[in-house]
């Protein structure tokens, strides 16, 4: 049924290909269908390489918990002895304030506040915001690689633009994920792609996961496109802004990888981080940490949600697919990838369609009904 369901949405051109994996324990299914690029010049496979976006967030959070259990910070640590530019931050006075009307913080920014993406900073439902209309100058879209500086000169811009919330009040996306990957290569002393590397992928055998997708790859790299005036454009090629590691390697969504990386993944998740995590840092990044007044402030990117480390965590069976506990996330690119722990299971979807808003994504829906069907 999921490669009937997914053939549809090929058929009908909204998609150019796919790749879906649904895990049950150790029963595993893969589907791959269509083609790489709109032109069909190669079928789909399960090694496909695609780019992963947001479900990126998962894996930093991870990489920040291993080096609290490495002692180099814990999650109450002020981030400013990593990050001094955060060591001061202002607040607007409110949330529609203009943002020279300011505040002093009421306590510093901890690594929790990062990992709950509660620090200040992030995108609200209301993107009107004098602050947030701001942040966007800094926060530019995370699917364009190559559009920011390198970290530090990014972080510098940042730093100079005021929270939007105290921090620990608010529930805020997408900035923190960055933060956290700034925090992993300045408390590691490597690149945060080199860290991913050598902690994490290599252990794992995430063998086509990075920042880059070198020309020996490329042939597996998928098309990426966005909606178009006339269908779908093409926003990036195989030989793009993948070609090499970009200035800024985004901890918010800038890996590329396959489904089965991403399932060793998860695999690690589910086996209370075997091999890389302990069962309380696991516990702990698939926790929901969010109020319900901070989940119901952000109605456009949760809906029946909270957040727990690096990903979202159903709290609400509000639709078909929603298990309390299940956790993970969406990427603008057309990914998606969720584990349920009381299950066993692991719903990966990796498409070459982008995603603007939560409301466009009905391959999505469908994939994920499909995927918590009863067998």
């Amino acid at each position: 049924m999921m490669h009937e369901t997914l053939r549809r949405h090929v058929d009908s051109g909204f998609i150019p290909g796919a790749v879906a994996l649904v895990a049950r324990g150790d029963d595993v299914q893969v589907t791959a269908l269509g083609s790489l690029d709109v032109e069909g010049t190669a079928p789909m496979a399960r090694d496909s390489i695609f780019r992963i976006a947001s479900i990126t967030k998962p894996i930093i959070a991870a990489a920040v918990l291993m080096l609290v259990e490495d002692g180099r910070f814990d999650l109450d640590t002020p981030v400013a002895e990593w990050l001094p530019e955060l060591a001061d931050p202002l607040v607007v006075r409110t949330p529609q304030s203009p943002v020279d009307d300011v505040v002093p913080a009421e306590r510093p920014i901890t690594v929790r506040d990062l990992l709950t993406s509660r620090a200040g900073y992030g995108f609200p439902s209301d993107f009107s915001l004098p602050q947030v209309q701001e942040l966007f100058t800094v926060q530019t879209d995370g699917r364009e690689v190559r559009l920011r500086p390198e970290p530090d000169e990014w972080l510098a811009r940042l730093a100079r633009i005021p929270l939007l919330h105290q921090p620990g009040e608010a529930w805020l996306y997408d900035t923190c994920s960055d933060l956290q990957g700034i925090l992993i290569a300045r408390a590691s002393g490597q690149s945060l792609p080199d860290f991913l590397a050598e902690r994490v992928f290599e252990p794992l055998g995430m063998a086509d996961t990075a920042f880059e997708v070198p020309e020996a790859k490329r042939h597996r790299f998928a098309s990426y496109y966005r909606e178009g005036e006339n269908g779908l454009e093409l926003a990036d090629a195989p030989d793009g802004q993948w070609r090499e590691v970009p200035l800024f390697p985004a901890g918010s969504g800038g890996l590329a990888g396959t489904v089965d990386d991403w399932h060793r993944f998860a695999r690690m998740l589910l086996s209370d981080g075997e091999g890389l995590l302990s069962k309380e840092s696991v516990r702990q990044m698939t926790t929901n940490h969010l109020t319900a007044e901070q989940i119901a402030a952000n109605p456009v990117f949760l809906e029946g949600q909270g957040w727990g480390f690096g990903g979202a965590v159903d709290v609400e069976p509000t639709q078909p697919w929603q298990v309390p506990g299940r956790y993970g996330w969406v990427g603008g690119t057309g990914t998606s990838a969720y584990l349920t722990p009381s299950t066993g299971s692991v719903a990966i979807l990796l498409t070459q369609r982008a995603v603007d808003g939560p409301g466009g994504i009905p391959h999505m829906q469908d994939f994920w009904r499909e995927a918590a069907a009863p067998r």
